[in-house]
C-alpha cells in the first residue's frame, strides 16, 4: 500500500468514526445543558463553592463568573509553579521563574496550552496533575459554557437570562469531559501510553551522554488534552513522543478526540434552537473548510520535488516514521483548525506552503471546527456577519434564527472578529521591529518571520502549537505571548456574551417570504466565502512576507 492511499484510508476511517459519534454525543450534550436535574455529586460541588445553580444570570453576571473563575485559576496555577521546589512529587525540579509561571498559568487557563518549557525537565507530578491537568478540564468546560450561553441567546426571547455559569461549568466537567477522558485514557493505556507516578530513570547512553526519562500520569493527561482541545503535552515532543502517542492507531484516535466535541456541538446547537437543519448548515461549513484544508495539506506534503522526497514518499523531514506524511498532515490540520495545539510532527519543517496552511487554519479564528465551545460561538459570529452581508445585497434588515441583526449586534460581531487579528499583527510587528526578540529566531528571512507570526497567531487564537524553530523562553516572549493569550481568550468572550444578552432580549421574528434561508446550501457557500475573504483580506500581507514567499521561492 502506498503512502498516499494509506493517508486517504485513514482520513476516511476518521470521517466514519466522527459520523458515528455525531448524533449520540450531540444529543447527549443538548440534554446535559437543557436538564433541570442536578446530580448528587454536582450538588456537593455547588455547596462547596457556595453557588446556587438554579439562579438565572444576565450576560454581565455570566461574564463575571467566567472572569472570576479564570482569574482564580491563573493565580492558583501561578502559585503552584512558584512553590514547586518545596512540594512533594517535584522530581527534584526547581520552582518555575515568574515570567514562565505567568505564561504557563495563563496558557492553561485560556485553553491555549502554549509551552515555553520542556515538560519532562521542568514540571513535577503535582504541577502536572493538580495544576495543568485540572485546567485542561475546566478551561474546556468554560468554552462550552460560553457557547451554550450564546445558543440560549438565540433560543430565548424577551429575557436577558442566559442560564447559570456555575451549573454549565460543573455539568460540562462532570457529565461530559470526565467520562469521555476516562474512556479515552483506558484506550491510550491499551495502546501503550504510560500511566504512573514513577521518578526519573536512566535508560542508557545516547550520543555520548546518559539519557534519562521520567514517568507520569501521561495517558490521563493526554486524553483530556485532546478531548478538551487543550494541547499541552507531558513531554516536549508532545504527541510525537511514543509515551504519549505510541502507535498509528493511537494517533488516529487522538485526532478523533480533537474533533469529536467541536463537530458534535453543531448537533447540540440545532437541537437547542429547535432546528437541526440549522445545525447541519453550520456542520457543513465546518466540514467543507476542514476537508479542503486537509486535502491541500496532504497535497503539499506529498508533492514530490526531487529524488529524496520521491524515495521517502513525501516531505518526511520532522515527521515520525510511525505515522508518515498522511497521518502527520491530518493531525497538523486538525490541531491548527481547532484550539488544540498538540503536534505529532515538526511544523517548522513542513514545506513552505504546508506551514502556511497550519497558520491560515488558526487565522480563520479556530472555527472549522474550532475548540470545545469556542469553535461553535466563533462560527455563529461569522454566520451573523454573513447574514449581514446578504442583507446589504438585497436591502433588507438581516435576520438569523428569528432574531434581527441590528446596529448593536453587528458592532459586537465586528469587534469579535477584529480583536484577534489586531493582537496577532501588532505583537508580530513589535517583535520584528525590536532588536531583542529577533535573537530568538533560529532562521532568518521569510522562515524566521514565519516563526514569529506563527507564535502570536497561535497565542492570540488560543491554539498553543509552535513552529518549533523559535526560542520562546525569554522575558519578552513569555510576557507578550501571555498577554496575547489573555486578551485573545477573554475579550472575544465579552463580545460573545454581550451579543447573547442582546439577542435574548429580542422577541422572535416570524419567517416571511423575504427571510434568508440559513439552513440551505446557498447560505453554507456564502458563509464559507465570507470566512475565507475576511481572513484573506486581514492576513494576506503578513502571509505574503512569510510562508507564501518561502513556498514560492522553493
Amino acid at each position: 500500500m502506498g503512502p498516499v492511499l494509506a493517508g486517504v484510508l485513514q482520513l476516511l476511517a476518521l470521517i466514519g468514526a466522527l459520523a458515528l459519534a455525531y448524533l449520540p454525543l450531540g444529543n447527549y450534550m443538548a440534554k446535559v445543558y437543557s436538564s433541570d436535574r442536578h446530580w448528587r455529586v454536582e450538588k456537593w460541588i455547588y455547596k462547596g463553592i457556595g453557588a446556587n445553580p438554579d439562579t438565572q444570570m444576565r450576560w454581565t453576571a455570566y461574564l463575571r463568573g467566567v472572569l472570576a473563575f479564570s482569574a482564580a485559576g491563573v493565580l492558583f496555577l501561578y502559585l503552584l509553579q512558584r512553590t514547586q521546589g518545596v512540594l512533594p512529587g517535584s522530581l527534584g525540579f526547581r520552582s518555575i521563574d515568574p515570567a514562565q509561571s505567568f505564561n504557563t498559568a495563563v496558557s492553561f487557563v485560556t485553553n491555549t496550552n502554549w509551552q515555553s518549557y520542556y515538560g519532562e525537565q521542568a514540571m513535577g507530578h503535582v504541577v502536572q496533575t493538580a495544576g495543568l491537568a485540572v485546567q485542561n478540564f475546566v478551561s474546556a468546560a468554560v468554552g462550552i459554557a460560553v457557547a451554550v450561553a450564546l445558543v440560549r441567546g438565540f433560543a430565548r426571547s424577551r429575557t436577558g437570562e442566559l442560564g447559570n455559569f456555575w451549573s454549565d461549568l460543573v455539568r460540562g466537567v462532570v457529565r461530559i469531559l470526565v467520562p469521555g477522558a476516562v474512556i479515552a485514557a483506558i484506550v491510550l493505556v491499551a495502546c501503550g501510553a504510560i500511566q504512573n507516578f514513577s521518578g526519573i530513570h536512566e535508560v542508557g547512553q545516547f550520543m555520548g551522554g546518559l539519557q534519562q526519562w521520567n514517568g507520569g500520569a501521561v495517558a490521563s493527561q493526554e486524553a483530556i488534552k485532546e478531548f478538551g482541545t487543550n494541547g499541552g503535552g507531558y513531554f516536549n515532543a508532545n504527541s510525537a513522543h511514543p509515551f504519549e502517542n505510541p502507535t498509528p492507531f493511537s494517533n488516529l484516535f487522538e485526532i478523533f478526540l480533537i474533533l469529536v466535541i467541536p463537530f458534535a456541538l453543531t448537533r447540540t446547537f440545532g437541537l437547542m434552537v429547535g432546528s437541526v437543519k440549522q445545525g447541519y448548515a453550520i456542520l457543513a461549513t465546518m466540514v467543507t473548510i476542514w476537508l479542503g484544508f486537509t486535502a491541500l495539506m496532504m497535497w503539499t506534503e506529498f508533492a514530490h520535488h526531487g529524488p529524496a522526497l520521491q524515495i521517502a514518499g513525501g516531505a518526511m523531514e520532522g515527521k515520525e516514521t510511525r505515522f508518515g506524511v498522511g497521518a502527520s498532515s491530518i493531525f497538523a490540520t486538525a490541531t491548527t483548525l481547532t484550539s488544540t495545539g498538540a503536534v505529532n510532527s515538526f511544523h517548522s519543517s513542513f514545506t513552505g506552503l504546508g506551514g502556511g496552511i497550519t497558520m491560515l487554519g488558526m487565522m480563520l479564528g479556530e472555527i472549522a471546527p474550532g475548540g470545545t465551545g469556542s469553535g461553535l460561538y466563533g462560527m455563529l459570529i461569522m454566520a451573523i456577519i454573513a447574514v449581514f452581508i446578504a442583507g446589504l445585497m438585497v436591502g433588507r434588515t438581516p435576520e438569523y434564527l428569528g432574531k434581527k441583526i441590528g446596529t448593536r449586534e453587528i458592532k459586537l460581531a465586528a469587534c469579535y472578529i477584529l480583536i484577534t487579528p489586531a493582537l496577532v499583527l501588532i505583537f508580530t510587528a513589535f517583535a520584528m521591529a525590536l532588536p531583542t526578540p529577533a535573537h530568538s529566531m533560529t532562521n532568518s528571512g521569510a522562515h524566521g518571520f514565519s516563526e514569529i507570526l506563527y507564535a502570536y497567531t497561535s497565542a492570540a487564537n488560543n491554539n498553543g502549537s509552535a513552529f518549533a524553530g523559535l526560542n520562546a523562553d525569554t522575558q519578552w516572549f513569555n510576557s507578550t505571548l501571555g498577554l496575547a493569550m489573555l486578551f485573545g481568550r477573554f475579550l472575544p468572550m465579552v463580545f460573545v456574551l454581550a451579543l447573547a444578552g442582546s439577542l435574548a432580549e429580542q422577541r422572535q421574528v416570524p419567517e416571511t417570504a423575504g427571510t434568508l434561508r440559513t439552513e440551505k446550501p446557498l447560505f453554507t457557500g456564502l458563509l464559507v466565502g465570507a470566512i475565507l475573504i475576511i481572513t484573506g483580506l486581514t492576513y494576506f500581507p503578513a502571509l505574503a512576507l512569510g510562508p507564501l514567499a518561502e513556498g514560492l521561492a522553493s
